[in-house]
């Protein structure tokens, strides 16, 4: 009984992964806010302040992991879309200080939102002065959080591409790739040789379903099962196209191979079905050169 409930628990995680994230998230939200509110009202207690209320440093707190979890989705897509690189350090040193004032100043309005209509329900009155030194405080703890979120977001995906297994091309593995080859000249690899742990195993390109863009990584989907190879999609659809890999949409690619049927939109998208019951959007955009792909694969 133990082991199905063991096998059903690290299926859930990999297929949901991002959805287990965030339960993972707002648990750790729920408790750091009531724990900061309990150190809040103790030291509160101890410097004998008076006029606050028992409830006000928990709204506080609350309302600021209910702010903070609102605006994740939009910071994981900020990291996502712009993953961290060692060129142009300047650059993007600028641009996460740009990313960061901005959570700052949502998070400031959000956590305003909610407070003041409780205030103004118990009779109370909130009050933040906006580009003053209230501001300067909360973009200070913004900012830590921003930089704590971005390394947790990156250490998060390095752990689940281990426990997940991380695709490999064996060259790559072995480290044999010449300088001179470029992108274009490397021909569709057999097999991925996937790391997962301390284990090694390979996973025959013919047994991959469709290709996800994913920042730096492309996600190989096989039987359920998600590998991240890293490379652009770009140039993984180059090598794989002459075995049957055709881009159905900007961020996706399809093994014509593993399509059982295609359902089109009046408005000239669709949505390709797979062997594994999977559904992937199609685009009008690349419609006709899958058609074609598909019919003569």
């Amino acid at each position: 009984m133990t082991k199905n409930v063991k096998v059903t628990l690290e299926a859930k995680l990999r297929q949901h992964p991002v959805a287990c994230a965030y339960v993972i998230l707002s648990l750790f939200l729920l408790i750091n806010a009531t724990v900061n509110a309990s150190s809040a009202w103790t030291d509160l207690q101890r410097a004998a302040v008076t006029g606050t209320a028992l409830w006000e440093p928990f709204l506080w707190e609350y309302s600021s992991a209910l702010s903070t979890l609102l605006w994740c989705p939009l910071l994981f897509w900020w990291f996502t879309r712009y993953p961290l690189r060692l060129a142009q350090f300047g650059r993007q040193l600028l641009c996460h200080l740009a990313a960061s004032l901005m959570y700052a100043l949502l998070h400031i309005i959000t956590m305003i939102v909610l407070r003041q209509p409780i205030y103004h329900l118990l009779g109370g009155h909130y009050g933040f002065e906006p580009l003053t030194a209230d501001f300067l405080y909360e973009y200070r703890k913004d900012a830590w959080a921003y930089v704590f979120f971005l390394c947790c977001f990156y250490i998060a995906r390095f752990i689940h591409s281990r426990l997940t297994g991380e695709a490999h091309t064996l060259d790559q593995a072995e480290n044999t790739i010449p300088a001179s080859l470029t992108e274009d000249r490397q021909p569709a690899p057999n097999f991925y040789l996937v790391k997962k742990l301390d284990k090694e195993f390979l996973l025959a390109t013919t047994d991959i379903e469709w290709l996800e863009a994913n920042g730096n990584y492309v996600n190989l989907h096989s039987q359920g099962r998600i590998y991240p190879l890293r490379a652009t999609l770009s140039a993984t659809i180059l090598q794989l196209a002459p075995i049957g890999f055709c881009r159905i949409h900007r961020s996706l690619a399809v093994n014509v191979n593993k399509v059982v049927s295609v359902q089109y939109q009046s408005s000239g998208d669709g949505e390709v079905h797979l062997q594994s019951a999977a559904k992937i959007s199609l685009s009008r955009r690349y419609k006709e050169d899958f058609k074609r792909q598909w019919q003569t694969g």
